[in-house]
C-alpha cells in the first residue's frame, strides 16, 4: 500500500490547495528594505515601483526582475584630459557621487549607468575648461565645480538618478607648464617686492618732509610768540615812559648792562672782569634813578 492510498484522493487535493495557497502567498508578498526599490513587471512590461516595506503582488503575474539600491554611490575617481582657452594642457581628477531615485527610469532608459556618468562628466568637463584660461581655472575652482554640477545633474535627469555632489579634485600640469608658471610666479614676487621697497622709500621721504614742515611750523609759532612777548615788553616800556618820563627808559637801560655784566662774571673757571668807567656809572645810575622811585 502505498501513501496515495493511505490518504486517499480528498486528503491529496487538499494538501494540493494548502502547498498552493503557501506558494502563492510566498510568491505574492516581498518585503522590500529601507535601501532598495523593486521593479514590478507583468507579462514584460512595467506594472509598479514597491518602496520600503511589505508589498503585495499577483502570483505567478507580476515577477520582481529588478532590485535597485537607492543609496547614494561613489563613482571612481577620474583623470580627464583638457585643453584651456590659452592653449595650455591639463589634466583634472573628478570625484562624483549619485543616488537612483527613480528606479523605472534607470532600468529602461540606460544600461550602465556608472560609465554614462562618467562619460557625461568628462565630456562637460573638457567643455567648461575650453573656455577657461589657466589662471581662471587654478583661481576660479568653485564656480567651475558649481557649473560642472548643475549640468551633470541636468543630463542625468532623464536617467532617474541625482548627483548630489560632484567634485573637481586637483588640476595637474605637465611639467614645462609648472616651470613656466613657477617662474612668472617668482619674477611676480620681485616685482612686488621692489615696489614695496619703493613705496617704503617714498613714505620714508613723506614723513621726513612732513616732520620738517612741522618743525618750521613749530619754529615759526616760537617766534611768532618771541615777538609778541617783545612787543608786549616794548608797549609796558613805552608806557612807562610816557608815564615816568626818560627817567624809567635809563633804569631800563641800567637793568640791561647789570643783567650783561652778571652774565659775564658767571663764566667757568677762575677769571678777571673789568669793569669800565661806565659800567660804575651804570650802577649807580640804576641805585639812583631806584631810590627816587
Amino acid at each position: 500500500m502505498n501513501i496515495i492510498d493511505m490518504l486517499g484522493g480528498g486528503d491529496i487535493v487538499m494538501i494540493a490547495i494548502a502547498a498552493f495557497l503557501i506558494l502563492c502567498v510566498f510568491l505574492g508578498v516581498r518585503i522590500v528594505p529601507q535601501s532598495q526599490k523593486f521593479v514590478v513587471e507583468r507579462f514584460g512590461r512595467l506594472r509598479c515601483v514597491l518602496g520600503p516595506g511589505i508589498n503585495f503582488i499577483v502570483p505567478f503575474l507580476d515577477r520582481v526582475p529588478h532590485k535597485i539600491s537607492i543609496l547614494e554611490r561613489q563613482l571612481p575617481n577620474a583623470m580627464q584630459d583638457g585643453i584651456t582657452a590659452d592653449n595650455v594642457l591639463v589634466k583634472v581628477e573628478t570625484s562624483v557621487f549619485y543616488r537612483i531615485t527613480e528606479p523605472e527610469k534607470t532600468v529602461y532608459r540606460i544600461r550602465d549607468v556608472d560609465a554614462a556618468i562618467a562619460t557625461t562628466v568628462a565630456g562637460i568637463v573638457r567643455s567648461e575648461i575650453g573656455v577657461l584660461e589657466l589662471d581662471e581655472v587654478q583661481s576660479n575652482r568653485a564656480q567651475l565645480i558649481s557649473k560642472v554640477r548643475e549640468q551633470v545633474a541636468a543630463m542625468v535627469d532623464d536617467w532617474g538618478i541625482e548627483v548630489t555632489r560632484a567634485e573637481v579634485l586637483d588640476v595637474n600640469l605637465d611639467e614645462a607648464t609648472r616651470a613656466a608658471m613657477l617662474q612668472q610666479l617668482n619674477a611676480e614676487r620681485a616685482r612686488r617686492a621692489t615696489v614695496t621697497e619703493a613705496e617704503g622709500r617714498k613714505r620714508a621721504v613723506e614723513l621726513n618732509a612732513e616732520a620738517q614742515l612741522f618743525q618750521a611750523q613749530k619754529e615759526a609759532e616760537a617766534r611768532r610768540v618771541s615777538a609778541d612777548a617783545e612787543a608786549y615788553a616794548t608797549e609796558v616800556v613805552a608806557a612807562a615812559i610816557s608815564k615816568n618820563g626818560l627817567e624809567a627808559a635809563q633804569y631800563q637801560v641800567a637793568l640791561k648792562q647789570v643783567d650783561a655784566i652778571a652774565k659775564v662774571a658767571m663764566g667757568e673757571g677762575k677769571q678777571t672782569v673789568i669793569l669800565p668807567a661806565a659800567a660804575l656809572e651804570s650802577f649807580t645810575n640804576a641805585f639812583s634813578l631806584l631810590g627816587k622811585k
